[in-house]
C-alpha cells in the first residue's frame, strides 16, 4: 500500500471561474509578516511527514497551535522518515503548542479519542484539515476490492469521520472551518490511479455539499486541489535516483492551505488549486512537473 502524492498539470483557471462562489470583493490577501491564525487551534491529519507536516509548521507559525495526527509515532514508525513526536517538536520550536496524537484515520473508535483529546485540551477546533490519504495502484479490473474499499476508507470515510468527530462543537459554537486535500487525480485520468481518483473525486463533491449546508452556522468548507507535483518523501524513496530538484516542495501546497483559512467565513464550498491561491495572493505560477511525468513514476 502506497502514500498518495496529489500532484500533475492542467489549465489554470481564476478562482471565481472554478468556483463560481468567490466573488473577488471578499477574496483576502494575506501578509507574510501576520500571524493570521493567532490562538487557533488546527488539527491536521496525516502530520508526520510531507504535506502534512509542512501544513503543521506553518500554521503554527502563522500563530496557531497544533494537533498532529498520523500513524507513524516513535512507537510505530514507519519506513519513511518522519514521526508525528518530530512534527510536534517543530511546532513548538514556533513557540506554539502541539499535541501529538497517534491516529489510524479508518478507525471510528480511534479519531473519536482524538477530537476528544483535542476539545479536553484546547476546548475547541478551530480548523480542521483532512490530508491524510492512501493510494493503491492497479488497474480497475485488477483491484481487489479489500484494497478498494481501504482507499475509500482513508480518504472519503476518514474525513467524513473526522468532520463528524469535531462539527457537533463547532455547530454549538457557530466557528470553525474545514479544509479538504484533494488532486488533480479527480480531475485528470492517469491510470492505474482509478481508485485514488475516484476517492478524491467524491471528497470534492462532499465539501462543496458540506460548505452549502454548514453555512447557516458560519462554518466554511473548503478544498485545495494539489495540481502541481511536490517532491515528499514518499516520492523521492521510491524513485531512488531521479531528480525532483525542479519539483514544488510541500511549502508549495501549505502555503495554500493557510490561504484558504484566512478567507472570509462566506468564501464556502470551492475547489481551488494552488495556482489559483497564488494568483489570488499577487503571485505568479508555473508547474514544475506535469502528467506525463507522473506517468513514469512509482506512485507514493
Amino acid at each position: 500500500m502506497a502514500r498518495a502524492g496529489a500532484t500533475g498539470r492542467r489549465s489554470y483557471r481564476t478562482i471565481a471561474r472554478l468556483t463560481q462562489r468567490a466573488p473577488p470583493s471578499i477574496i483576502r490577501r494575506v501578509n507574510a509578516q501576520e500571524t493570521p491564525l493567532l490562538d487557533q487551534v488546527a488539527v491536521v491529519t496525516g502530520a508526520s511527514r510531507g504535506i502534512g507536516r509542512q501544513i503543521a509548521i506553518d500554521f503554527a507559525k502563522a500563530g496557531a497551535d497544533v494537533v498532529v495526527t498520523a500513524r507513524s509515532s516513535e512507537n510505530a514508525p514507519s519506513k519513511l522518515p518522519g514521526t508525528i513526536e518530530d512534527t510536534a517538536h517543530e511546532v513548538e520550536a514556533q513557540g506554539r503548542r502541539a499535541l501529538a496524537i497517534p491516529m489510524d484515520v479508518t478507525s471510528e473508535e480511534q479519531i473519536g479519542e482524538m477530537a476528544q483529546r483535542t476539545l479536553k485540551e484546547f476546548g475547541r477546533c478551530d480548523i480542521l484539515i483532512n490530508n491524510a490519504a492512501i493510494s493503491a495502484p492497479a488497474p480497475f479490473h485488477e483491484t481487489p476490492l479489500k484494497r478498494w474499499d481501504l482507499v475509500m476508507k482513508v480518504n472519503l470515510r476518514g474525513p467524513v469521520m473526522c468532520m463528524q468527530a469535531f462539527l457537533p462543537s463547532m455547530i454549538e459554537r457557530k466557528s470553525g472551518r474545514i479544509i479538504n486535500i484533494s488532486s488533480i487525480l479527480a480531475e485528470e485520468v492517469i491510470p492505474p490511479m482509478v481508485s485514488y481518483s475516484v476517492s478524491k473525486v467524491a471528497l470534492e463533491k462532499l465539501t462543496q455539499y458540506a460548505g452549502v449546508e454548514l453555512r447557516q452556522y458560519g462554518i466554511p468548507v473548503n478544498c485545495l486541489r494539489i495540481e502541481m507535483s511536490i517532491a515528499t518523501e514518499g516520492w523521492m524513496y521510491r524513485n531512488p535516483g531521479m531528480d525532483f530538484s525542479d519539483w514544488e516542495k510541500p511549502d508549495a501546497a501549505s502555503e495554500a492551505t493557510l490561504w484558504i483559512a484566512t478567507q472570509p467565513v462566506e468564501w464556502t464550498g470551492n475547489v481551488v488549486t494552488i495556482a489559483d491561491a497564488r494568483a489570488a495572493m499577487g503571485k505568479g505560477s508555473e508547474v514544475k512537473a506535469g502528467v506525463e511525468e507522473l506517468r513514469q513514476l512509482r506512485p507514493q
